[in-house]
């Protein structure tokens, strides 16, 4: 599976899909979860889809009979689901390290 760049941003994603991981979810639905706009959103989708971590799926209704136009699901794969969760489990345990390893932040900046 390749590689992707776990980012503030893709981990927010992430969370969302793992908070309903056999959940399908559509762009609008994560745009209101995450507060992205779409130009932020669906980059990282792209980048999740041909990682092998989402399917990208679309819905079968007529547009006409349901009032909106069809809509891309995305959903985690198995290997998705197990890869953003070590990933997040990482970076959860990267922001918790002890102060004493870093050193103490000084708030102007830079280290004590």
């Amino acid at each position: 599976m390749p590689n992707v760049q776990i980012t503030v941003a893709v981990a927010r994603v992430l969370r969302e899909f793992l908070s309903e991981p056999t959940t399908g979810r559509y762009g609008y639905d994560l745009m209101q979860a995450t507060s992205f706009p779409s130009g932020k959103l669906y980059p990282i989708l792209a980048r999740l889809v041909a990682a092998g971590w989402l399917v990208r799926e679309r819905e079968e209704v007529d547009p006409m009979k349901v009032g909106r136009p069809v809509r891309l699901y995305y959903r985690l794969t198995p290997s998705g689901a197990e890869a953003a969760r070590y990933e997040l489990a990482a970076m959860r345990e990267q922001v918790s390290l002890p102060a004493r390893r870093f050193g103490v932040l000084r708030p102007e900046g830079g280290f004590a």
